[in-house]
Parts: C-alpha cells; structure tokens; sequence
C-alpha cells in the first residue's frame, strides 16, 4: 500500500513570526516552503515530516504519527532533525546554508534557512550538457570553494550525507553554496530496518546502503566525486549498491579524454573507488588535487596535431604531371 503524501502549510499560513509563501519542495523527510519575516525578508523553512510515520491531513496544521509504533520513530528521528539544526546553527560558512533560526511548532519542527537566488547545479548540468559540457574550470572553482564549506560541517563533527547537484547552489555571483544536509534522515533509517532508506542512488555511497556501517568524511567525499561525475557526464553514475554486484562504472577518460584534463578525471574515479580506504580520506587531500596544474586533455593534442597535417597536406602546393 502506497504511502499517503502529506499536506503542506497553506499559502498565507502563520508560522511564529513567519508567513508561508509557497512551497519549493517536497520529499519523503520534509518539506520545504519559501516564507517572509515580519519584515518581508525572504527565508526558506524546512518541516521535518517524514511520510512513513507520520501524517498532516488537510486543514489541519498539527502532525500526528500514523501508529503508535511509529510515534517513537518519529520522535527520534524529530531529535536527530532538532540536533542536526542546532550543530549547523553554529556553523558560520558562506559555502554553507545558514541556519537562522529553528523551533517546535504543531508537534514538529522546523529549520528556517537563508533563502539563496540562483540556480542549482543540476540546472547547470541540464543546461550545459548536449552542447559544450560543463566547463572544467567552472567544476574546479564551484568545487574547490564548496569542499571549505564541507571541512568546516566536518571540523563540527557532521556528515552531509546527501551531496549531489540538486543539492548545490550557484548563487548569482558564481559562489557555490551546500543545501539540504541528510545526515538526520540517514541516522533515522540506519537506525531502524523497516524504514524505507532515504538516499538519492548514484550520489549515495556503498556504505550508506549498509546497516550500521562507519560513516565518515570519505562518505560525503563518495558523493562529490558522483557530483563532479555527474558534471561530465551528465548523468549520476552506476549505483554504488548495483557496482557492487557488477561494476559497470567505465573511466570517464574513455569518453571525455579529449575535453578534461586527466587528473580531473583521475580524482573523480579516485571519490568513487567501492572500498573507502582507497579514496581520498579528507576534504583538504581533494581541495590540493583540485589545485593542481592540470595537463591538456589526453587525446584533444593528437587530435588538433592530426587536423594541422592534414589541413598542410590539403594546402601545400603540388607538382606538376
């Protein structure tokens, strides 16, 4: 039986000092809504809501869990939310979503967030990829700048848990922002089998899919190298759970050697290796590839070395018969 899907806040509802605009988005964990303050500053606020224990029906602002078996899960995974926004109330990063404010309101809570303008880097990918592909040197500047954001939520002893483009903000001026950390709903479903897991395939790494496995940071560095993957190809990659089985995941050197640097794509399949003591451990070892100079791309010179010759041999002179 399919889950039932929860009702967001109306358009006009007053939360605290807050008044919902619209909603921007909707998972199995939580919803998302544009709001203004009492000044009509815009901010986004997040309701922990998951769908698969507990439910808000129409007209009625309270949620209430759906058994009284779940009312426990609930309240857990409620506590996992409230701790996870009390850690990134602290953290003070401009790569990083800030969290302004955070509270208990109709039996559940909320995280209210600065409201950034700009587009994600999924839409980036969607509007780049068919034609030139994202640009190497846009993927080492959004994510050199986005892995300090990621050390400091690892100095504060938090993972992310959910990088991947949708959860990658371009602001206007080109800086890139993290959104949407999953550590909560993560620790919610580790912790209890019968919940459906709550990880985006492709950008989640093997270890998520196992029960009670060390998480660490090279976890989330898992999901920047599916997000920089996803740059290239324009694609996630294989499942990390179906590359176990049969990894299928082919070197992206195969197919855009000509168009990015080697050591880009070297450090993208390095993020992605199955066993995590063969990736790269921490953010700054990431932050120095990234740095690096990097070499032309592996087949472009023999290509452009091909089209020159043959381009003289079109145009030199020829003897007479």
């Amino acid at each position: 039986m399919a889950t039932p899907s929860n009702q967001p806040l109306a358009r006009g509802f007053q939360l605290q000092n807050y008044t919902i605009a619209k909603l921007l988005s909707a998972g199995g964990f939580s919803i998302v809504y544009l709001a203004h303050d009492e000044n009509d500053y815009p901010v986004a606020i997040k309701e922990y809501l998951p769908n698969s224990l507990a439910l808000r029906r129409e007209g009625i602002a309270v949620v209430q869990a759906t058994s009284e078996e779940n009312l426990a899960l609930f309240r857990h995974g409620l506590k996992c939310f409230f701790e996870e926004g009390k850690t990134l109330a602290r953290i003070q990063h401009p790569n990083i979503v800030r969290v302004i404010n955070f509270f208990r309101a109709n039996d559940t809570v909320y995280m209210v967030m600065e409201y950034e303008r700009g587009r994600t880097l999924q839409k980036e990918i969607q509007l780049k990829f068919g034609r030139e592909g994202v640009d190497e040197n846009l993927i080492r500047h959004v994510f050199f700048h986005l892995l300090n954001g990621l050390r400091e939520v690892h100095l504060n002893k938090l993972l992310h848990l959910d990088i991947k483009p949708a959860n990658i903000y371009i602001r206007k001026d080109g800086s890139p922002v993290l959104l949407d950390f999953g550590s909560a709903r993560q620790t919610l479903t580790a912790e209890h089998s019968r919940l459906t897991p709550m990880y985006t395939p492709g950008f989640a790494a093997p270890e998520q899919y196992r029960k009670k496995e060390q998480l660490g940071p090279w976890t989330d560095i898992y999901g920047v190298g599916a997000s920089m993957y996803a740059c290239i190809a324009g694609t996630a990659p294989q499942a990390a759970d179906a590359r176990e089985k049969e990894d299928k995941l082919e070197h992206l050197s195969q197919k855009y050697g000509d168009q990015y640097s080697p050591e880009l794509l070297d450090l993208i399949h390095q993020c992605l290796q199955l066993d995590e003591t063969l990736r790269p451990q921490s953010v700054p070892q990431i932050q120095k590839m990234l740095l690096e100079p990097a070499s032309p791309p592996a087949r472009r010179s023999s290509l452009v070395t091909t089209l020159k010759r043959a381009w003289i041999n079109l145009t030199a002179p020829r003897g007479r018969a």
